[in-house]
């Protein structure tokens, strides 16, 4: 038999960080975990439908809570003129009897969000919609966004058959023994007329190294460089007048040169014209000679005679 880890809980201290951020003594533990179990029931069973994906708390020396919610829909959250935060946090503090400080957060890609796709997907089956096309369209959505991987799995009584059944779908890697690999997972319960249907999800969205961490660290650090590198402009804007200079005193110098009268004055031209000339004259000379050579061997013969 395979045992199952939570992905999330795998990786916690790695690069994941803990959702319930406080210390308490043994005798207080038992009372304030309970608290914070009882607060977070509270919370999503009112705000159902505002695509709730993650509950933070944390607890200061002062006895103050600090409950931070991440959503993808804030308005829902906050309500007209914050009503509804008001009114959740006095119901919070009569409850719990801590003063209590409500902080949300909204979330930019929901599609990115395990815990949001999973009720999405869960949502869409108790409106009778097609799990396989749920699951589909879900994975479509999901590697668009730029995820490099996603798995979901449904198992119950799959379309109202007698026996149930887990079915599953995937596309890209999910790499679940890889500790330094971002994964994000949820898990939903869609209530229909014919029995319960869970739905899990996981994301692989990318993979943390160290590196990547101490160049998140130098960009915070190196932020106040921004203010030293920000008057260059001025330098930029001062040096196009020498250059506007150069150009107007390119157009000047122009006429100035007139390489184009050289070459029309065909100088180098009258060059190959007199050697013809003389060729011609050379050949001449040797025909002139002819005769005289000629006169030469008659007188010779005439003499020998």
């Amino acid at each position: 038999m395979g045992h199952k880890v939570h992905p999330n809980a795998f990786r916690l201290g790695v690069f994941r960080p803990w959702e319930a951020n406080w210390f308490a003594n043994p005798k207080d533990y038992t009372k304030m975990l309970h608290e914070d179990l009882e607060m977070r029931r509270v919370i999503l069973a009112r705000l159902r439908n505002a695509g709730i994906a993650k509950i933070e708390t944390e607890r200061s020396s002062n006895a103050q809570l600090t409950v931070t919610i991440h959503t993808a829909k804030p308005g829902i959250v906050i309500g007209k003129g914050g009503s509804s935060v008001d009114q959740l946090r006095e119901d919070l503090e009569k409850r719990f009897g801590n003063r209590v400080r409500i902080s949300i957060q909204e979330i930019k890609q929901p599609e990115l969000d395990a815990q949001l796709v999973a009720e999405n997907i869960a949502s869409q089956i108790e409106r009778r919609i097609s799990y396989k096309r749920a699951m589909k369209q879900a994975i479509l959505r999901t590697m668009r966004s730029g995820a490099k991987g996603v798995r979901i799995y449904c198992g119950g009584r799959l379309r109202g058959a007698e026996m149930a059944r887990r079915e599953w779908d995937r596309e890209g890697r999910v790499p679940l023994h890889t500790l330094r690999a971002d994964i994000d997972f949820g898990r939903a319960t869609a209530k229909t007329t014919f029995g319960a249907i869970g739905v899990k999800v996981w994301i692989y969205k990318d993979q943390i190294s160290p590196a990547q961490r101490r160049l998140a660290a130098i960009q915070e650090e190196t932020v106040p460089l921004a203010e030293v590198i920000a008057p260059q402009p001025e330098v930029v804007e001062a040096a196009p007048e020498p250059v506007a200079a150069l150009a107007v005193a390119a157009p000047e110098a122009a006429p100035t040169a007139a390489p184009r009268r050289t070459r029309t004055t065909a100088a180098p031209k009258a060059a190959p014209k007199a050697a013809p000339k003389a060729k011609a004259e050379a050949a001449k000379k040797p025909a002139a000679a002819k005769p005289a050579a000629a006169k030469k061997t008659t007188t010779a013969r005439k003499l020998k005679s």
